[in-house]
């Protein structure tokens, strides 16, 4: 058996503000996320690009927010742009400490002004011979879409993933009433990594008060060693999400 871990991180930062987008929190986040030092990072609402004035923001970056938080520590990311607007655009990113060996966006938005979408990329870790693919959502809020959307999701992880490659999907699922647990089981053989250690999945939606499980840590071919969900301060006064850390042994 391999004694490699890999650490994730999944987290909808909103598009780097705070739940009542009065703050501009990125760089919060950026230093919170570093101390955290997680392998791979999956991100959603990420803004891609953004003109804004700096007469409102003091602290407003001016290049691509997942460029800002990778900066000298994940040296490797991918970008899916979804939603397009005229002051930019914005999408889900994944950091990763180590190299892509391919990635692509599907965009599985049925709204205009919603980012859905799978990303899915492949990595592979020194001294590991097998690929592991790493799978980015963010669902819809609305039932028939996430019906869809999973299964998209079902056919893309059958047509690409082999079943000896290690799986790992993460993101918001936007699915409060754990309705995708039974689909994505049934069709894929994956394991929800908290319901699997608590009987549970995470509350991480609102922030300041968690009472919906909205996002999720997906898992297949790989051995969990550990799993929290980052609750309490200061994860609560950032985004209106907190994230989801999870920490799996390669097999």
């Amino acid at each position: 058996m391999s004694n490699t871990s890999l650490k994730v991180l999944t987290y909808n930062i909103h598009k780097g503000f705070s739940a009542t987008n009065h703050r501009f929190i990125l760089h919060e986040i950026k230093n919170l996320l570093r101390h955290i030092d997680a392998d791979v990072i999956f991100l959603q609402e990420v803004h891609g690009e953004r003109n804004i004035s700096n007469n409102r923001f003091d602290d407003w970056h001016n290049n691509r927010q997942f460029e800002f938080l990778a900066d000298q520590v994940w040296h490797h990311y991918a970008y899916g742009k979804n939603v397009i607007y005229k002051s930019g655009h914005h999408g889900n990113a994944i950091l990763s400490k180590y190299p892509f060996i391919e990635w692509e966006n599907i965009n599985v938005s049925m709204l205009r002004s919603a980012s859905r979408s799978l990303l899915h990329g492949t990595v592979q870790v020194p001294g590991i011979h097998q690929i592991i693919h790493i799978i980015c959502v963010h669902f819809g809020l609305f039932g028939h879409e996430r019906e869809r959307q999973l299964t998209t999701l079902a056919k893309r992880i059958n047509s690409h993933v082999p079943s000896n490659e290690p799986l790992i999907i993460a993101g918001d699922f936007n699915d409060w009433r754990g309705r995708a647990e039974h689909h994505l089981h049934r069709d894929l053989g994956v394991k929800e990594v908290f319901r699997m250690a608590h009987g549970a999945y995470a509350r991480t939606f609102p922030a300041w008060l968690p009472v919906l499980s909205m996002d999720r840590i997906y898992y297949r071919g790989l051995d969990v060693i550990n799993c929290n969900h980052l609750h309490g301060q200061p994860w609560q006064r950032l985004s209106d999400h907190i994230p989801l850390f999870a920490e799996f042994r390669l097999i």
